[in-house]
Order: structure tokens, then C-alpha cells, then sequence
């Protein structure tokens, strides 16, 4: 498949928090220790597909956590 023409490069997800968590990935931007150190040398259609991968792993991440809160609402009911 041809890559498609980009007017705009594709950002970068860096939010500068820059930690890693249990399973290696990066806490503010959630991208592998390969996909942060190879940023600059992939393409647009790879880049976008770390920024797919890392949205993905973002819901995984919310998921989870919704899992794990407890089912009590954040505010008791008045009534």
C-alpha cells in the first residue's frame, strides 16, 4: 500500500514526564523504550501506527483502572 502524502509532520506524543512503568512503557505517552528511542527514524505511516498502538494501550490502561476503583459512587446519594 502507498503511504499516504502528509502536508504536516506527526507530532510527537511526548508529554515530558519521560518514567517508565512495570511493563516498560513510558507513563505520559505510553510508548515502548524502542518507539521512543527510534521516533525520529520511523516514517509518518509508522509513527501513526505507534500513535494507534499508544491510544490503544491508553484504553487498556483506563479499563483497568476502572476495574480496579470501587463501585461506590464518588458522591453519596441525598436521597
Amino acid at each position: 500500500m502507498a503511504e499516504q502524502l502528509e502536508f504536516f509532520p506527526v507530532p510527537s506524543p511526548c508529554r515530558g514526564i519521560c518514567q517508565t512503568d512495570a511493563r516498560g512503557f513510558c507513563v505520559g505517552c505510553l510508548r515502548s523504550r524502542d518507539e521512543r528511542f527510534n521516533w525520529m527514524r520511523f516514517s509518518d505511516g509508522q509513527k501513526r501506527e505507534v500513535l494507534r498502538l499508544c491510544q490503544q494501550r491508553r484504553i487498556r490502561m483506563l479499563r483497568q483502572k476502572k476495574i480496579d476503583e470501587p463501585l461506590d459512587p464518588e458522591q453519596p446519594s441525598l436521597f
